[in-house]
């Protein structure tokens, strides 16, 4: 979805050869082979990331100008692709006025086919779910690295549908690395579409919220909830506030709940009361460079709101 986006996206008749990479060692490869000239450049990736990417560029001193374009819209991440030699960044979703003036602006000639020629991609709705996530995901990202100076690590989200079988499994694996876990819940609804926010907090110091939300003082257990309350409202609200914009939707969240602190993730799924359903699961991780913060976000989609989901996504990707 993002490469048929941003296909769609170049300068209209662009007389041009487009190679189509899925991750940072196809793309390499790709350069080798046709000898590309510019090369439009993600930056969450799969094997090789968009970071990888331009150092290898840079370290075999290939003659192809990068211009990234990346969900990842943080201003460390903005220094640290330009640092590495990109030309310049531009955030997705795509417009394509943008990509146009960013051309113009390097002097890059825009010369114009006569015959158009029509870019096919089959869709893929998980595809279409995990492009959208990781957009929504660097909207949060960039909201929590403005608001506390940090650096947000950010892996390729994470989709599947799950049994309820499936998914205590699947959060099981989230926390298997851990002895304990944080975890709170928000539930979301929108036209034809419901679901639940579900936090988890792996391996984190409060120590280190606490500096980063510039709290000073002991941190009790009333403190603690309130900074698990703060930290939660920016990453959920924000990448359900992403999602929701790509989509052309409006959610109402419900309030935030505390599941437990400092449990195993097998007696929280124990609890009573919690019934997980058929779901369409997406996962995004976040780690804070530096600092002892870990945590993966889960939406959780009903069953039901399937069809909607991908009547929207589908729009997307015409």
């Amino acid at each position: 979805m993002a490469r048929k986006q941003l296909a769609r996206a170049l300068p209209e008749n662009w007389n041009v050869e487009i190679s189509f990479a899925a991750n940072g060692y196809e793309g390499l490869k790709a350069i080798n082979k046709t000898g590309a000239e510019i090369m439009f450049l993600d930056l969450n990736m799969p094997e090789m990331d968009g970071y990888e990417v331009l150092r290898t560029i840079r370290e075999m001193d290939l003659p192809t100008l990068v211009i990234v374009v990346s969900g990842d819209i943080q201003p460390e991440a903005y220094q640290r692709v330009v640092k590495l030699g990109a030309l310049d960044f531009i955030k997705k979703p795509v417009d394509p006025g943008i990509i146009e003036n960013v051309l113009k602006k390097y002097g890059i000639p825009i010369e114009r086919k006569t015959a158009v020629t029509q870019i096919v991609v089959p869709v893929n709705f998980n595809d279409g779910y995990q492009e959208v996530a990781n957009i929504a995901m660097g909207r949060a990202a960039d909201l929590l690295a403005r608001l506390l100076d940090v650096f947000v690590i950010l892996p390729v989200p994470n989709v599947s549908m799950l049994e309820a079988s499936e998914l205590r499994m699947a959060l099981s694996q989230v926390s298997d690395h851990t002895d304990s876990i944080s975890a709170l819940c928000q539930g979301f609804i929108g036209p034809g579409i419901a679901g639940e926010a579900l936090l988890i907090f792996n391996e984190t110091s409060f120590a280190d919220i606490a500096e980063l939300m510039n709290f000073s003082g002991e941190t009790n257990e009333a403190i603690q909830m309130e900074l698990l309350m703060d930290v939660s409202n920016i990453l959920i609200g924000a990448c359900l506030k992403g999602i929701a914009d790509q989509l052309d939707i409006t959610f109402s969240q419900g309030h935030p709940v505390i599941l437990g602190r400092h449990v195993k993730m097998q007696d929280l799924l124990q609890q009573e009361g919690r019934q997980w359903q058929k779901t369409l699961a997406i996962e995004i991780p976040y780690k804070i460079e530096n600092k002892k913060i870990d945590c993966n976000l889960l939406l959780l989609f009903t069953e039901d709101s399937i069809r909607t989901l991908n009547d929207r996504i589908s729009c997307i990707m015409e």
